[in-house]
């Protein structure tokens, strides 16, 4: 059954990306198909990557992943939280699967995911195909109902911090804040490689507060440089859905001073949009590096994908991937 859905969806991403007139990456529809087919390493090994010395950061906004058992009280027409059946939540976890497998990805961050237990579904999921990802971490906020931001990486979980309640932000009119969703900065082992990665999902702008989104940028910044100066070694990377668009206030700041570096702004800009908006593809979903790292970006590796004309593995949002060298 997996195998007769990935051939068709792997069909539909092709056909939608020439629609679009875009280069489509050759994405396997079975493990030891990509970019390390041809060598013994492979998804059964945790801590390599399928690469020698390259280790690839996929994001997506998976769009409202919730499970079947109504948590918030507010699941009737209209509210926020979907309940679905549980044939419908295993549907949709296999679709969400199939979508992140076929991104090759050694570390994937998340956005819109309900709870742990979506997070777990999607990992056992993705071993059942043959990709194993033994870290599955979730941000949670603690709220009924919420959408989180999640970790899924191979490799050995070596520590997590935490900012949201930790670290009060300041809005730029002396207001107080707190970040929108958890920032969890996630240690990582991969080989004999040190890996710290973000997954952000900033204020959306509906019902905007841009001076909430902008504090979580300078809070990010600055997390970012001071753990890249602790972390000589590391290679630090943020994936998210920021809601906010190159030449933005929100991602001006981020690049400030050069200090982080928007990886996908090698691309033509027509082919940067992860979501559309009153018709027009705009680039809110993002991958960065420390300006210190930013030599490990592996030059034009950056790649957004979708498999339909607005987005990827059943998401609004398409996906985006880049590229890293390994110390």
């Amino acid at each position: 059954m997996w195998r007769a859905f990935a051939f068709g969806a792997l069909i539909a991403l092709v056909s939608g990306c020439e629609d679009q007139n875009v280069a489509t990456p050759q994405l396997p529809t079975t493990p030891g198909g990509g970019r390390d087919s041809g060598t013994s390493q492979g998804w059964g090994d945790p801590t390599t990557t399928r690469r020698a010395g390259v280790l690839r950061l996929g994001h997506l906004n998976v769009r409202r992943y919730f499970d079947a058992t109504c948590d918030s009280g507010r699941c009737q027409a209209g509210g926020f939280e979907e309940v679905v059946t549980q044939a419908q939540f295993e549907s949709r976890t296999e679709e969400i699967a199939l979508g992140l497998a076929r991104l090759e990805a050694d570390v994937i961050t998340l956005a819109e995911v309900e709870n742990q237990a979506c997070l777990d579904a999607l990992q056992a999921k993705l071993k059942e195909a043959g990709y194993d990802y033994p870290v599955a971490h979730l941000g949670e906020i603690g709220v009924a109902g919420s959408v989180d931001v999640g970790v899924l990486a191979r490799g050995k979980l070596e520590s997590v911090k935490t900012y949201r309640k930790e670290m009060p932000l300041t809005r730029a009119d002396g207001s107080k804040t707190q970040f929108t969703r958890e920032l969890p900065e996630v240690h990582l082992t991969v080989g004999p490689n040190s890996v710290i990665v973000y997954a952000a999902h900033f204020r959306s702008k509906a019902e905007d507060d841009p001076g909430r989104r902008l504090a979580e940028a300078e809070a990010t910044r600055a997390i970012m440089i001071a753990t890249a100066e602790a972390n000589t070694g590391a290679v630090v990377l943020l994936g998210g859905d920021l809601n906010d668009v190159p030449g933005s206030d929100t991602i001006n700041t981020l690049e400030e001073g050069g200090a982080l570096v928007r990886v996908a702004k090698d691309l033509p800009e027509a082919s940067q949009g992860t979501y559309t908006f009153a018709g027009q593809r705009q680039a809110i979903d993002h991958i960065f590096t420390t300006a210190s790292r930013a030599t490990a970006y592996v030059p034009k590796s950056a790649n957004v994908l979708r498999d339909d004309s607005t987005g990827f593995a059943g998401s609004d949002h398409a996906a985006l991937y880049a590229d890293f060298n390994l110390p």
